[in-house]
């Protein structure tokens, strides 16, 4: 496994303490804690860098220090962060610093508090994790007991950030089935603000464990004091938000503890999830600066490299699937300048033919009647076109009409006693990862296609139900609330297995769309599925939520058709093009359907694509107009880090007659160069008034440029949606 799993310990250095202060510093930020030996671990100071005399000044600028991760039971009227149940029955913790760890690993500083109860021993390590060239501090703790019996944790957040009370605003991503990754900014008030998952398996549905802490008001793009905070995390969350009498919103976040209390044996150790946090004093956006260039690095499967443009079947044919249809599309995305080709839902089942989603699942051998030929047909095909092949499967899911569900009923998440709750087509069941056999059939679905079709170049992974019931047949009945964090434990260990056989095989994140666009995932997924909805208008607002922490290379964007099939909405290609070129481009769409010239005008935006394929990709994210600030458009561009390119993307998100719509200035270049213009996807039947003509970054960082509300076109083709992409080179 890459660099991002860091696990090569190469130096250690414990020390005993009386009083210390910790500083744990990136480049541009610092965290501050207070630990006495003997005494807590107490929390200081979280924001902008600070020098050794600043540091100082921390002690004696009136300031309160808090707790720097409270336990229960001797301040019983707080939230907090961890909560246990003694083998005794004791509910208490009294916390108090031993020492503190500084260990090296590959590209990265850990340093740990060790604390232990002054009674029990019952141990607890909060760890803190840096890298030398990003503004990223990771955040998470460890348990560990040797009491005589079992010790019952029943809450164990990760961490804990007390924020000052002032205007402080939270955004916050919402959302459903082909509306994920949708924006919520509020203030934070009074009382209690829970943001959670209960789903089992997929976690970025309906929420996200990922927030935006805006400290200077309601929050600005690029102006601003901003902290992030990513759970990293592929289970059920929670993120707590506690306003009281005090000074401080106190945030949690970890594993969401409902029904999932942990039986922590001697001897066990127990470590959550890691909290990312990023501080930036530059706005939203310099804080999803902060989080792509981290991820990009340490937290997704080849995140460095640029990801190849596919036709994605689905759409185009759903479940239809025949090798002649299936040559035939590889042919058109060559011809279009694609680069891939993958076979979604349908291609498998023998006794029982993927027909449609009532069946099959689990059955993964190729169905004779629509692939006579095997994937190896297909795989020949691919070679012909000159384009690489994937598949999709669901490994995780089974079907009760299938062979698997008949051989090993054993094999499902249900409670004993009790039938299954049946999911999608009133059939489809949730394998129990927990059990060590169903991860041996989960890897083995994987390396059989594998080392089956050592050609095959990628997997679309998908996860298409919840657990929809709780029970586990292989956990013992006093520990049948593990099972949450086992199924995930489970996950991890499936997926750390597949990548070790399989380190360069691109895989997506696919869970009902983008239920699992999420840090816990990506380390062994290239990218994710944002939505099922491919409609180009609404996947401007989606796409914009998921930039906040998730860089564009893991962002499936897809040209559909017109009518699209979600919303039924009929947007012109130059639109569809211009939202999809925004991610990682690709096509959900039956090319066999597109006119000649629709043809030509993708093959002409794929070529494009390919020259601005590094900058959207590995490129620093500015946004400058919201969707959500329902101004009538959306802006927002990506900058080479060098500053030597950028790509500027404009859409018009509403139209009305005389409508006035607002120049948007541009940010992220060098004042000092000089950029030429150049649009991408040009449709109009004259260039733009500032085609081929250079404009210092200052110039368009102060003024942008004038975006006509519409494009000069025929009267029989004109349309009511206008959008923009243009190319900023520096000469």
């Amino acid at each position: 496994m890459k660099k991002q799993l860091l696990m090569a310990m190469m130096v250690s250095m414990t020390m005993p303490l009386m009083a210390q202060h910790i500083n744990v510093s990136t480049n541009n930020t610092s965290l501050i804690l207070d630990a006495h030996q003997g005494g807590g671990l107490q929390f200081v100071y979280y924001g902008q860098h600070l020098n050794d005399r600043e540091t100082e000044q921390l002690f004696s600028d009136g300031r309160q220090h808090l707790d720097a991760y409270p336990a229960y039971g001797m301040q019983t009227q707080h939230e907090t962060a961890l909560s246990v149940v003694h083998s005794d029955g004791n509910m208490t913790l009294d916390l108090a610093v031993e020492a503190i760890e500084t260990r090296s690993e590959t590209n990265a500083t850990v340093k740990v508090v060790k604390m232990k109860d002054k009674y029990y021993p019952f141990y607890v390590n909060v760890c803190y994790r840096t890298y030398p060239d990003k503004d990223i501090i990771e955040t998470w703790s460890e348990y560990s007991h040797k009491e005589k019996g079992t010790v019952k944790l029943t809450q164990f957040a990760s961490a804990y950030l007390p924020i000052r009370y002032g205007q402080v605003w939270l955004s916050h991503l919402y959302g459903t089935w082909a509306n994920e990754g949708r924006v919520e900014t509020e203030p934070l008030q009074h009382g209690m603000l829970v943001i959670q998952n209960k789903d089992g398996v997929r976690n970025s549905h309906t929420s996200h464990a990922e927030v935006m802490i805006s400290l200077d008001g309601k929050p600005q793009e690029n102006h601003g004091r901003v902290i992030g905070a990513a759970l990293c995390y592929s289970g059920n969350y929670k993120l707590r938000f506690d306003t009281d009498d005090s000074n401080y919103h106190h945030f949690f976040a970890g594993i969401n503890e409902d029904n999932s209390a942990y039986n922590l044996k001697a001897g066990e150790n127990f470590a959550t999830p890691v909290l990312a946090l990023a501080y930036s004093n530059e706005g939203m956006s310099g804080v999803s600066r902060c989080f792509h260039s981290w991820a990009r690095s340490y937290k997704i499967a080849h995140g460095t490299q640029v990801r190849p443009i596919l036709l994605n079947s689905w759409e185009g044919v759903y479940f239809d699937i025949n090798e002649q249809g299936m040559d035939q599309m590889m042919a058109d995305i060559a011809s279009m300048g694609g680069e891939l080709f993958v076979m979604d839902d349908g291609w498998f089942g023998t006794k029982y033919p993927r027909k449609n989603d009532f069946s099959s699942l689990g059955d993964w051998l190729v169905d004779p009647q629509k692939l006579p030929h095997g994937i190896n047909g297909l795989l020949a095909s691919a070679k012909k076109h000159g384009v690489k092949f994937g598949i999709w499967i669901e490994p995780e899911m089974a079907n009760t009409v299938s062979i698997l569900y008949e051989k090993h009923p054993e094999y499902i998440i249900k409670p004993t006693n009790r039938e299954p709750r049946l999911g999608r087509g009133g059939t489809q069941v949730v394998l129990d990862l927990a059990n060590p056999k169903v991860q041996d059939l989960v890897f083995t679905i994987v390396d059989t296609l594998m080392t089956n079709y050592p050609d095959i170049s990628y997997i679309k992974w998908d996860a298409n139900a919840p657990v929809m019931n709780h029970g586990s047949q292989y956990l013992t009945r006093d520990n049948q609330s593990h099972l949450y964090i086992e199924y995930h434990r489970g996950f991890e260990k499936v997926c750390n297995r597949i990548r070790a056989k399989y380190p360069d095989l691109i895989i997506q994140a696919c869970a009902s769309g983008g239920g699992r666009a999420n840090y816990g995932v990506l380390p062994w997924f290239d990218e994710f599925w944002v939505s099922d909805n491919t409609d180009a208008l609404q996947r401007v607002y989606m796409q914009w939520g998921t930039s906040y922490f998730f860089p564009a290379v893991t962002m499936a964007s897809h040209i559909s058709a017109a009518p699209n099939h979600q919303t039924f909405r009929t947007i012109p290609l130059k639109y569809r093009i211009d939202v999809a070129m925004s991610g990682r481009l690709g096509m959900e769409i039956q090319p066999k359907n597109m006119t000649d010239k629709e043809k030509q005008q993708c093959r002409k935006a794929i070529s494009e694509y390919k020259e601005i394929r590094p900058i959207v990709q590995q490129g620093d994210i500015y946004r400058l107009l919201s969707p959500y600030d329902k101004l009538g458009c959306a802006s927002m561009m990506y900058v080479q880090p060098d500053k030597q390119k950028a790509v500027y993307y404009w859409w018009k998100t509403e139209t009305f007659v005389a409508q006035q719509l607002p120049r948007i200035p541009m940010a992220g270049l060098d004042p000092g160069k000089n950029y030429r213009v150049r649009e991408l996807n040009r449709v109009d039947q004259a260039p733009l008034a500032f085609e081929g003509k250079s404009f210092s970054g200052a110039f368009l960082m102060e003024n942008g440029l004038e975006m006509p509300l519409e494009h000069n076109m025929p009267w029989g083709e004109k349309n009511d949606y206008a959008s923009r992409v243009l190319l900023l080179e520096a000469e």
